[in-house]
């Protein structure tokens, strides 16, 4: 009856245009509130622009896609039909934080004599754009033009690819980076922005950009236009010859590239360009497009995808204390993690790397020192399930037998590890892995990655992804790195494409003046109450406790609260933020609340509005900085406080600090 009730949810429309036709070759489509509007002007190219209640969000721009026998899709195009529709549909989402989305917006199709469709799709909350291929033999794409044009000279936040060099050196590359907030003239034409990256519009209104179902075609990077007016797209070409090296011999290094950019079969979709507005900063934090955007799983039963929290070993480098054997890669150690994991009722430990023989690249050699058939066995009798780490070149050499070899153990997912690229094979790759890995019923979370753009949509046991700029940076990083501004930077950016694994949790904490990179202790920058706030705030369906079980049983207050917290959740809700300075998020599971707030380096004074909560009376554990927390980074305060009547509360957050809390119905 579900997948009835969902059909029936389309309302189709056929018609020439959507709305008033400005020229013969210039049309219009409304979103379904009105106030996004896409001009498409068909001449002797195709060109688009965004408006948003009569703001220019995006000035006209050309797009175009050119084929390896020199025709192009958008090049002198002839346009065949036009056919308008609106989508009014309820997605139920599996692993995500909502259960169900809204996928509501007015979609033209422009069908082209020249063997390609172009669909546009306008959303309340912004506009979407993919080419499809209607040939019926196989083709390479010699190049892409995808522009995004702005009006005057705006700010954007921008994080450029940390390689110098040509843009070959720069296509491999491991998608982390602080952002540069500077003036789309002022842009570094010499670097490659990754995305998602963030324009600053007029009258406060922001522009992201990002693209969605990327499945079998190269990333898209940003790079200054030629007009110095604004963004455009480049894509990695397809790798011609690749060696093994890399970190520990696990990496696929690019020694030479085609010149073109992409192989396809014939029939097929090339990924959605995506530009998401809002009018005010906070909406960011809870957009659903890239979800929307993305194919939907061919699968119904995901009943055995578990997300959960994760015991984790690399980030505290295995450093237990008061035991009675040597902390390492050791079955004796991670029995240890096992126990804690059980002790606490957390779902997972990972064996990060270190379990399989070094420089080997080979997944079936197992190092002397595990003995991964009684470490399974041991965490099934704690009720503790493991994951275990993988590099990318040793992964691909036989995924199938690999998950079929470690299913059958009885290890329930993988993190891959070392991709950092993002040209047509490897993107092609993540997609095998994920098919692959869900026929053995494995989770995967693809670290050394590019963004998400929706795969965990398409493949729902695919949990996690990191390209974040993320806490295990604070084990290396120089003192300039300024996390505290990026933590409350990423919630507006990089997670409007999807869930990150940042590895939040650390007890060692450390106020500005006195942060310094550890490797084997590491600490993070900003109070304790910011790393308990960062489980609500970022979204991570599979969420690592990143500091060492010895140090997390020295502080029971935080631990118990971080194994609580839920990873996926039944509702979403924006409540404030301002990008680089402060965020607060509250997130509904069954009939708890939690809600959560960052702030940069400045002290903040912030009101919740909490009547999202509805009638009867609440109350909230709530964690918040001590009144040292300036000077002591660690000090924190728990208490039990009534919610007011008025559903107003005034929260106080130190220097790099939080406040988090959950509310209970009385």
């Amino acid at each position: 009856m579900k997948k009835l009730h969902l059909l029936f949810a389309f309302f189709f429309i056929i018609a020439s245009v959507d709305s008033a036709i400005f020229a013969q070759e210039e049309y219009t489509l409304n979103s379904p509130n009105g106030k996004v509007k896409v001009t498409v002007s068909i001449r002797s190219d195709i060109q688009y622009s965004v408006t948003h209640e009569k703001d220019v969000m995006v000035s006209p721009s050309a797009i175009s896609l050119t084929l390896g026998d020199g025709k192009s899709f958008g090049k002198n195009p002839h346009l065949k039909k036009l056919s308008v529709r609106e989508i009014k549909e309820t997605i139920p989402a599996v692993i995500y934080k909502k259960k169900q989305v809204s996928n509501h917006c007015k979609e033209a199709v422009f069908e082209f004599k020249e063997n390609f469709n172009l669909l546009f799709r306008a959303y309340d909350d912004g506009v979407a754009y993919r080419f499809v291929s209607t040939l019926n033999k196989p083709f390479v794409i010699q190049s892409e033009e995808a522009s995004f044009n702005f009006q005057g000279n705006p700010h954007a936040y921008i994080p450029y690819v940390r390689k110098e060099g040509s843009f070959e050196s720069q296509f491999y590359n491991s998608f982390e980076n602080v952002y540069t907030y500077t003036t789309l003239s002022e842009l570094n034409a010499k670097q490659l922005a990754f995305i998602p990256v963030l324009v600053e519009g007029v009258n406060g209104k922001k522009v992201c950009i990002t693209e969605a179902d990327l499945l079998n075609y190269p990333g898209m990077y940003l790079n200054k236009s030629e007009s110095n007016k604004g963004l455009k797209g480049v894509s990695a070409p397809f790798p011609k010859e690749i060696k093994q090296g890399g970190h520990n011999m696990l990496q696929g290094e690019v020694q030479s590239r085609e010149t073109y950019i992409a192989k396809q079969e014939g029939k097929c979709n090339f990924p959605w360009r995506v530009i998401i507005i809002s009018s005010q900063d906070a909406e960011l934090t809870n957009s659903d497009m890239v979800y929307r955007l993305a194919s939907p799983s061919g699968k119904d039963d995901y009943s055995w995808i578990k997300p959960g929290k994760v015991a984790w070993d690399w980030w505290n480098d295995w450093n237990l204390y008061n035991v009675d054997f040597r902390a390492g890669i050791n079955n004796a150690t991670y029995k240890y993690y096992i126990d804690f994991a059980s002790n606490h009722h957390i779902e997972y430990v990972i064996l990060d790397e270190g379990w399989s023989v070094n420089k080997a690249a080979d997944l079936y050699q197992v190092v002397p020192e595990i003995d991964l058939k009684e470490l399974v066995a041991y965490a099934n009798r704690k009720n503790v399930s493991l994951i275990l780490w993988a590099g990318y070149y040793a992964f691909n050499k036989d995924i199938e037998g690999i998950c079929k070899h470690y299913s059958e153990m009885g290890i329930k997912g993988f993190k891959v590890d070392f991709m950092d690229r993002d040209d047509q094979p490897m993107v092609r790759f993540l997609a095998d892995v994920a098919r692959i890995a869900a026929k053995y019923r494995l989770l995967v979370d693809f670290h050394g990655t590019h963004k998400p753009t929706g795969l965990q949509r398409t493949f729902p046991n695919v949990i996690n992804f990191e390209g974040v700029f993320g806490l295990e940076q604070m084990k290396w990083t120089d003192l300039s790195t300024d996390q505290v501004t990026y933590d409350v930077s990423i919630p507006f950016i990089r997670m409007v494409a999807g869930p990150f694994d940042y590895t939040q949790g650390a007890m060692r904490n450390a106020t500005r003046q006195n942060y310094r990179s550890v490797y084997s202790e590491a600490m993070s920058q900003g109070t304790r109450c910011r790393q308990l706030a960062e489980y609500v705030i970022f979204e991570s369906p599979l969420n690592m406790l990143c500091d060492n079980p010895s140090n997390y049983m020295n502080e029971p207050e935080c631990t118990e609260f971080i194994a609580a917290v839920p990873t996926v959740w039944d509702n979403t809700l924006a409540l404030n933020g301002k990008v680089g300075e402060y965020v607060s998020i509250a997130r509904q599971k069954g009939n708890l609340w939690y809600v959560g707030s960052l702030t940069n380096w400045n002290p903040r004074t912030l009101e919740l509005d909490l009547s999202f909560l509805g009638e009867g009376a609440f109350t909230a554990e709530v964690f918040k900085d001590g009144v040292n927390a300036n000077r002591v980074a660690r000090d924190y305060k728990k208490e039990i406080i009534p919610i007011p009547d008025d559903r107003k509360l005034t929260i106080d957050m130190a220097s790099g600090g939080g406040f988090v809390m959950k509310i209970i119905s009385k």
